[in-house]
Parts: C-alpha cells; structure tokens; sequence
C-alpha cells in the first residue's frame, strides 16, 4: 500500500470517528433547543389556537399576548423582571466578588485548616439547594429578614462552586513569583489583590459571575419559599402564580408562556455578551496548562 493510500485510509477513519461524537452533540443540542423553539413558538399563538393547532406553527395572537402581559396586574411584569434584574445582577456581582476573594486567598495564603475549609467549601457543592432553603428561612426569621430582599440576596453571596472555580482560576492565573515580587517592593496584601490579582482572575470572574447570574436568575426554590409579596417575587415565582391561575382562567397560560419566552432573551443577550470573555478564558487555560 502506497503512502498516499495509507494517509487516505487513515483520514476516513478519523471521520468516522468523528460521527458519533458529533450525532451524539446534534442530539443533545436538539434536546435543549426544541423547548425553547416551542416556547417561542407558543408565544405568538391565541389561547384558542395554543392547543387546538400544531406545536411547532406559529399562530396570529403575537401582539394580543404581548398586551396581555405587559397590563397584567397593572405591570406586575414588568416589576417582576425589575425584581430578577436585581436579585441575579447585584447577587451576582456580589457573589463572584466574595468567591474571588476567597478563592485567591484559599490559593495564594498558607495557613492551618486551608485544606480542611477548602474540601468542607467543596462538599457544598454536592449538597442540593432544597436542603438548605428551610434552615435558611427560619435562620432568616429569627433575625427578622425573611421576606424581603435580603432574604433572597443574602443566601446567594456564598457560592461553593463560584468559589472552588476561583481557587482553581487562581492557582493557575496569578504566578507567586509576581506576589512575592510585589510583596518586595513593600505593596500590602489589599494591593497586591486589587492591582496584581483581581486583573489577572478576570477572565475567571466572568465565569463565576455568568454562572450565578443565570443560577439565580432561574431559581425558583428560594424566593418561593422566602417571599410573601408579590410585589417581590421575581420571574420564576412571578410566572409559576400565573400558571397556577391558568386551571380558572385558561387565558393566563398564553400570558405565562409569553412571559416564559421573554425571560430568556436576557439570558441569550448577557451570553453572547460575554463570550469574548470566555474565550479569552479558554485560551489563557491553554496556555498555562
């Protein structure tokens, strides 16, 4: 066999290799995308048309829904979006801020017990949200927090995972020969984090900051059980009153699914706003390792 016919037959084993893996991602996406098509989709349709015609056919009551949304509750929405806004932005600035902390001194800083608070840090991670949200709550009560902001925000600022990314990023993005040298030229600890450190675990923050952004964003658990006011609640809680609503008034579901399809347009514009972001990310990772 010639060179060329083994370098032939080497490439077509090398793309069938490849068939699978990408059927296997073709499926996957179209496993997360078509609920989001049929979301879309059910938007536009009139709650006479949302189940008497085809899932995926769009329908002619766009506008109507839209309306519908926006006045109901006199612009309950529209607060509703305000309230998400702000328990997802200022908790996720919060909480990417305090992870980066705590990741950069958890990689950064020899002390006793680092390990110890590092895999206790890390066992959080594996514990589920329902498990806590009760205690939280009643910790919360007894100082007389919950049902307000605070008792959304408060819960979300320590994050585990947010901070086991950090003192990974950390680890590999800020060289101890920097801080040392730095440290040398008589810069305090602050410093050093605010200068040398927070610009170098950036690409890492938009991470953290994009994940929490989105966790909270779509968590529904919490505020449910922390929140009594409607005025309060964000989307998710927001939505799930008017789904409750539909079995009375079947009306409401078009209103729900409509306000469902708004939600994510937030979600799909701060992704692709922070892509460059994660790109950057990807290949500094490639060349530290």
């Amino acid at each position: 066999m010639t060179a060329a016919a083994t370098r032939e037959t080497a490439k077509l084993a090398t793309n069938r290799g490849k068939v699978w893996p990408t059927t296997i991602l073709m499926i996957g996406a179209l496993y997360c995308l078509v609920p989001v098509l049929w979301v879309f989709t059910a938007m536009s349709k009139s709650p006479s048309e949302l189940f008497t015609t085809f899932s995926f056919i769009p329908g002619s009551g766009l506008m109507e829904n839209l309306a519908d949304l926006f006045s109901y509750g006199g612009g309950q929405y529209g607060l509703w979006a305000a309230n998400s806004l702000l328990y997802a932005g200022f908790g996720g600035v919060l909480s990417t801020f305090v992870s980066t902390m705590a990741g950069y001194g958890l990689a950064k800083y020899e002390f006793k017990g680092r390990t110890v608070i590092f895999y206790s840090i890390l066992a959080g991670v594996l514990i589920p949200g329902i498990t806590l949200a009760i205690p939280q709550y009643l910790l919360l009560s007894q100082v007389g927090l919950a049902g307000g902001t605070l008792s959304v925000l408060l819960p979300l600022i320590i994050s585990p995972f947010g901070i086991y990314l950090s003192r990974v990023y950390a680890s590999a993005a800020v060289p101890q020969e920097t801080i040392e040298a730095a440290r040398l030229d008589g810069a305090g600890e602050w410093k050093i984090f605010l200068r040398i450190g927070l610009p170098m675990m950036l690409p890492g923050m938009v991470t953290v900051f994009m994940l929490q952004f989105v966790g909270i964003w779509n968590n529904f658990l919490l505020p449910f059980i922390m929140l009594s006011d409607q005025n309060s609640y964000p989307l998710t809680v927001g939505l799930y009153t008017l789904l409750s609503k539909g079995s009375g008034t079947p009306a409401l579901y078009s209103v729900a699914i409509t306000g469902a399809a708004i939600s994510i347009i937030p979600l799909i514009a701060l992704m692709l706003f922070l892509q460059r972001f994660w790109r950057l990310d990807l290949l500094s990772g490639g060349v530290k390792g």
